[in-house]
């Protein structure tokens, strides 16, 4: 499965009105998205009409209005939009569960390509149907701060996340590149915070 242009932008500005959320704004323009996720205004406006259109952003208009989540973000899960943004998950139609549609080979039942693609299609449905966009934001806002990455949207520069109180402020030097370990996911991410 490759996740397309208009996947990764979406998901993108989904995970950054969840920022903008925990970090006390309501609302942030289109521009500012775009400019925020290097992403042409005209195909991420396309997008968020899109998102509005399926449920999971509300919009205001006129000068200080914007885009903001339709729901909490506990309660929006990745793979939905994955799956609303993309399509199924499957990487062939085979083993499809929304998309299915029977193959060109001749024993589908034991054909061992099919078998490896059920594989790939749950080990794929596995991750973005765990994750919340809520969780994803927590680990993002996470990996921001503690590597003192100024956070984006902020109403209050001393803001801290609604649902965490301030940590005690020490200093910490920036990691050099060449001693970062190489990059983890969300789930390694999560097991190292002890989450």
């Amino acid at each position: 499965m490759k996740i397309s242009k208009r996947g990764e932008y979406g998901l993108r500005a989904m995970i950054d009105l969840g920022i903008a959320h925990e970090l006390g704004r309501d609302l942030v323009q289109l521009n500012e998205l775009a400019l925020n996720e290097k992403i042409p205004v005209k195909f991420l406006e396309q997008i968020l009409l899109a998102l509005k259109q399926g449920g999971f952003l509300d919009s205001v208009r006129g000068k200080y209005g914007g885009y903001r989540l339709a729901r909490p973000a506990k309660d929006i899960f990745t793979g939905q939009l994955v799956r609303y943004l993309d399509g199924p998950i499957a990487p062939i139609s085979c083993v499809s569960q929304t998309a299915y549609e029977r193959c060109s080979c001749p024993d589908e039942a034991h054909c061992g390509l099919r078998m490896l693609m059920l594989d790939v299609r749950n080990a794929i449905a596995n991750v973005v149907d765990r994750y919340t966009l809520a969780n994803v934001v927590e680990v993002t806002l996470r990996k921001m701060r503690s590597n003192n990455i100024n956070l984006p949207f902020v109403v209050n520069p001393r803001a801290t996340s609604r649902a965490s109180k301030p940590a005690a402020k020490s200093p910490q030097a920036k990691p050099s590149p060449l001693t970062t370990p190489f990059e983890t996911g969300l789930g390694e991410f999560l097991y190292r915070e002890g989450i």
